[in-house]
């Protein structure tokens, strides 16, 4: 069992920056691979980004994302965080981490545990 608590979302306005953190309690946070997904008012939550157990690979949703967020992670702190950076009205969503005891994935079910969410608003 682990526990994820995430926080440094906010308000900011478009083109600024967040650095999101994501706190792994319970199991090492090692064992699992990590992801990011965000669920804007009436949406689906979509997959933001995912990082292996290691750190050494690291999936995005699209060019658009990499190109301005960041994920990375340090197990010896059993955190994960998610630089984001250029930030647009439309990331304005909730952005949750999850853990993944298989393999990282872009897909939802493959991960077994969720964060409650942190709320990011970026105005126009």
């Amino acid at each position: 069992q682990v526990q994820l608590v995430e926080s440094g979302g906010g308000w900011v306005q478009a083109g600024g920056s967040l650095r999101l953190s994501c706190a792994a309690s319970g199991r090492t946070n090692s064992n699992y691979a990590m992801g990011w997904f965000r669920q804007a008012p009436g949406k689906e939550r979509d997959f933001v980004a995912a990082i292996s157990r290691a750190g050494t690979i690291r999936y995005y949703a699209d060019s658009a994302v990499e190109g301005r967020f960041t994920i990375s992670r340090d197990n010896a702190k059993n955190t994960v965080y998610l630089q984001m950076n250029s930030l647009k009205p439309e990331d304005t969503a909730v952005y949750y981490c999850a853990a993944s005891n298989a393999i990282m994935s872009r897909e939802r079910d493959q991960y077994d545990y969720w964060g409650q969410g942190t709320q990011v608003t970026v105005s126009s």
